[in-house]
């Protein structure tokens, strides 16, 4: 089973990859020209002050609330972690569209400001890092949690007998939970440059948006390939070296550690609760209110639904069976790297996260060139499979290190006694392992759900003539739809991603009062 599991994880993630290097290696002289290209200069600019920015803004959002979360006492904390992590689930460009509605009806600021001047604050590079920030600040956020709960209070216990707390965190809680912030800050780095539907629907000209623009658009591979080079050497060396920031510490954190609230906290209870719920309102609530305010509008919601029912029907039944296979698949390569000698789990936890870092357009790009022959590989594509060979490109790693760091959890201890008592390797994972890690396959397989049903970047490209997903439907009728139109679509979008999310917190607390 794990040699099934690796050699459908080189298939599907590996291949469309290797595909776009080797095609590269054969256009030396067109790729040397561009380099000298000032269209290609802005680009380069645009794309690293988009992930610099975000990395940054998101960073100083974040890494506060870890550490709130993890020392301050603060009323409702998982419930409140839950609706602080919901953000990055929702599809970027979901947010993006609350921000344009936002901009479009400033009101009282535009008759002081002009429109002028908010059309040109909306549709920018420093809206687009603003927009993206408040989506991937949970990965900062959860990051440093998990840090500090791995450093010992007894440290911050003894500073705190001749320091103050704010200089304690400084001195000693920062410094040492920094490796871990920084791998996040890059991950988040990697992330904003990889995304495609913020910059094109805030116009933001970067790779992604490019790439898109040469390929369906121009119908140029070869340019298309030229231009997701350097997406895709900073993406791999941006990720690599946050996987190796990180360590093993990726797959597995040592509980309870430093799970305790120490006393010298508790009168930063009120000022953090205060943060959290500012950062709430502006990342979570106001999106969601700004489009249920456009929804409003709309003569009949159930119009707007039957009009894209066919798109809605669609991604629900690929994510749901995008998520399936996913995991299915996902929770041997999960168990080999959990099981696996340090070494050889150091050099998997960087190529799942290189492989995640993969810009979306570039997996269409790779998916398009590897699936679009005679033979064999040429009866999937033009077919709904395609988007199903998407998911797994794209979310096969993550889903294996959610699970290996899930069966890390299980004692070896466990098999070897199944072992003695005569059990196979198959009774064992059925009997043994797999019941102990049902809450994080649920949990992999929700994850998976959520991302697949907001995919679009790699979507859009591979998707069948006349066929489209919901994510698909809303990017396309953007231009041309009523807004109220767009604005119910998008709503009810992120109604279906955050069900599931509301559906683990409930069976999560019900576990945990067991």
């Amino acid at each position: 089973m794990i040699g099934i599991a690796v050699a459908a994880f080189a298939l599907f993630c590996g291949l469309p990859l290797a595909y776009m290097l080797a095609q590269s290696g054969t256009t030396g002289a067109t790729y040397a020209a561009l380099l000298l290209d000032a269209r290609q200069r802005a680009l380069l600019y645009n794309t690293a002050a988009l992930g610099t920015g975000t990395a940054l803004l998101a960073t100083l959002i974040g890494a506060p609330l870890g550490l709130a979360l993890a020392r301050v006492v603060v009323p409702f904390k998982p419930a409140l972690r839950i609706a602080l992590a919901a953000p990055v689930l929702l599809p970027p460009y979901v947010t993006g569209l609350a921000w344009v509605y936002l901009g479009g009806s400033a009101g009282i600021v535009a008759s002081v400001m002009g429109r002028d001047v908010i059309s040109e604050w909306t549709y920018s590079l420093p809206g687009a890092i603003l927009v993206l920030s408040l989506v991937f600040y949970p990965l900062s956020m959860l990051a440093t949690e998990v840090a500090m709960r791995r450093v010992e209070t007894r440290l911050e216990e003894a500073a705190l007998v001749v320091a103050s707390p704010g200089r304690v965190v400084r001195h000693i809680t920062l410094p040492l939970v920094a490796p871990s912030v920084a791998a996040a800050a890059l991950v988040i780095f990697v992330l904003a440059v990889s995304e495609f539907g913020v910059p094109g629907l805030l116009r933001v000209r970067v790779f992604t948006t490019e790439v898109f623009t040469a390929f369906a658009a121009l119908y140029d591979f070869s340019r298309a390939t030229i231009l997701t080079l350097p997406l895709l050497g900073l993406s791999i060396l941006v990720a690599a070296v946050a996987a190796l920031l990180v360590g093993e510490r990726l797959v597995v954190t040592r509980r309870g550690l430093g799970s305790a609230q120490l006393i010298a906290f508790e009168g930063w209870s009120g000022r953090a609760s205060a943060a959290a719920a500012c950062v709430l309102a502006i990342a979570l609530v106001a999106p969601l209110a700004v489009l249920t305010r456009e929804a409003l509008a709309v003569p009949s919601v159930a119009a707007v639904v039957q009009g894209s029912r066919e798109a809605i029907g669609n991604s629900l039944t690929l994510a749901a069976l995008g998520a399936t296979v996913v995991t299915l698949i996902a929770v041997w390569l999960g168990y080999a790297r959990a099981r696996a000698r340090r070494r050889f789990g150091v050099v998997a936890d960087v190529l799942f996260v290189v492989l995640f870092a993969v810009p979306s357009t570039v997996v269409g790009v790779g998916l398009i060139g590897v699936w679009n022959r005679a033979g064999v590989f040429g009866r999937l594509y033009g077919t709904d499979g395609m988007l199903l060979l998407v998911y797994l490109a794209r979310f096969l790693p993550v889903a294996a290190l959610a699970l290996a760091a899930g069966i890390r959890y299980v004692p070896t201890s466990h098999e070897e006694a199944a072992a003695v008592g005569g059990a196979g390797w198959w009774r064992t994972m059925i009997r043994i392992v797999l019941p102990q890690v049902k809450l994080a396959l649920l949990a992999t397989w929700i994850l998976v759900f959520i991302l697949a049903f907001g995919e679009l970047g790699a979507s859009i490209l591979v998707a069948p003539p006349g066929e489209a997903t919901l994510p698909i439907r809303i990017y396309t009728i953007i231009a041309n739809a009523p807004p109220a139109h767009v604005a119910a679509l998008a709503l009810l979008q992120s109604v279906v991603v955050l069900s599931p999310l509301v559906l683990l917190a409930f069976v999560m607390t019900a576990w945990r009062t067991r």
